[in-house]
């Protein structure tokens, strides 16, 4: 069973698919303008583009670095042969995105700059705003793309040269001797921000040995030790209605070998534990462990009854309940209890979203940290009302782990469901 321990990282991958979610701060914001900048050894560049259709996760590579983009439409800005910067607009879902970028494109052709684009997923939705402009600016193909499609433009010899496929287009390319550029158009935004452990969710427990989302007693333990003091458990229920701590059965099923009906019932899930080392939690086992750890805050996922667990749970002023509908976050806010609404039913809010929030006495927000690029005015509003957004999805795209949200979006957000501890030991301070 140990041996199978080692490997679980591979095998559960998903589970940071999971949705996860103290006062702020934040203490000023800097502009800094500083490009995304990477050595360029060979003057080789590969972009990789990957439509909707391909499932795959589309990139540039620059001497064997390389860099994974997320939805929409990304420009790279060389700014000499050894630095570049380069940002992603989300030109699917905010059309604010795509008169960014026809901005962008429009200075990079009056500079004489070299550069290039690529699709990740899908770019459009239904037609490219400004396609006609777009034309116009040298980018045929660009300005006929459709939904799913794959694309890549550059200009490296100073003429546009664009690629288009229903699934994938990789190109590779020597990039010319280019003079130097200081011209900077994507300045990076870096945020100061007081460290505080109540910034860091441990995901599902947090990791143990290199496995995660165990939802574990053990977990608990270790990350307890680590810092964290806020604590996400998926919350489920068994064939007999007991609830108990999983993320789901089928992954329960594996991490066990467990191969009875699913779900099983309260007293076969205690049987078992998770990779023949890891303790399983009932309810009655949480609250003992929270008993024992009085500085400590469970927040739940799974959940969508508030008042019925809350009156199970040892002290509901320790609890903080992430809740999927709107129905949901008022029935909390009618009883008291500390809702972080989700990331779907926020979105779904009609009208003013502040407001409605106010209302609800909401102060917490669960969302992915995948549409921070396309919300950003959302999220500064959020920051600036003193809500606090706990991002998730950490780990799910290369590169995008701990210490990269740490670095480039807390402060924008609040704070992670983070699966290590990777913070300064100052950050164990709670802010008071």
């Amino acid at each position: 069973m140990k041996n199978k321990a080692k490997i679980a990282t591979l095998a559960f991958m998903y589970a940071n698919l999971c949705f996860g979610a103290s006062d702020i701060s934040l203490i000023e914001t800097e502009y800094t303008p500083i490009t995304s900048a990477i050595a360029i050894n060979e003057k080789t560049v590969t972009l990789s583009s990957h439509g909707f259709l391909a499932q795959q996760k589309s990139s540039f590579t620059i001497s064997g670095q390389t860099e994974h983009i997320e939805r929409g439409l990304t420009v790279i800005h060389f700014n000499s042969d050894e630095t570049f910067e380069f940002k992603t607009f989300d030109t699917y879902s905010s059309p604010e995105a795509i008169d960014k970028l026809l901005l962008i494109l429009k200075q990079l052709q009056v500079n004489k700059a070299t550069f290039a684009i690529l699709a990740h997923d899908s770019a459009v939705n239904g037609v490219l705003k400004s396609s006609a402009e777009l034309a116009e600016m040298g980018f045929i193909k660009l300005g006929a793309l459709k939904s799913r499609e794959a694309y890549v433009m550059y200009n490296f010899n100073g003429v546009i040269t664009e690629k288009v496929n229903d699934r994938s287009v990789i190109i590779s390319e020597d990039v010319p001797n280019l003079s130097e550029d200081d011209k900077i158009y994507f300045p990076r935004i870096t945020y100061k921000f007081e460290p505080n452990n109540n910034r860091y969710i441990a995901h599902a427990g947090g990791e143990i040995n290199g496995v995660k989302s165990t939802n574990s007693k053990n977990a608990l333990d270790e990350n307890y030790k680590k810092g964290f003091r806020l604590f996400e458990l998926d919350i489920i229920e068994t064939s007999d209605k007991k609830l108990v701590a999983a993320h789901d059965w089928d992954m329960w099923a594996r991490f066990t070998d467990y191969t009875g009906a699913l779900p099983p019932s309260h007293s076969e899930f205690m049987k078992h534990k998770i990779y023949g080392d890891y303790t399983t939690l009932d309810l009655k086992g949480i609250n003992a462990w929270f008993k024992a750890h009085p500085d400590a805050t469970l927040v739940t996922d799974k959940v969508n009854d508030p008042v019925t667990f809350a009156n199970q749970f040892i002290d509901k002023s320790r609890l903080l309940m992430e809740l999927f509908s709107p129905m949901a976050v008022e029935e909390a806010s009618q009883h008291g209890i500390n809702a972080m609404i989700s990331q779907g039913p926020l979105m779904k809010i009609k009208g003013d979203k502040l407001q409605w929030l106010a209302i609800n006495n909401v102060k917490h927000v669960a969302l992915s940290r995948r549409i921070l690029s396309a919300q950003n005015e959302l999220m500064l509003q959020l920051r600036d009302e003193g809500i606090k957004v706990y991002v998730y999805n950490v780990n799910f795209d290369p590169g995008k782990d701990e210490k990269y949200v740490q670095e480039n979006e807390i402060g924008l957000v609040y704070g992670m469901y983070a699966d290590k501890w990777v913070f300064d030991t100052e950050a164990k301070k709670d802010s008071k």
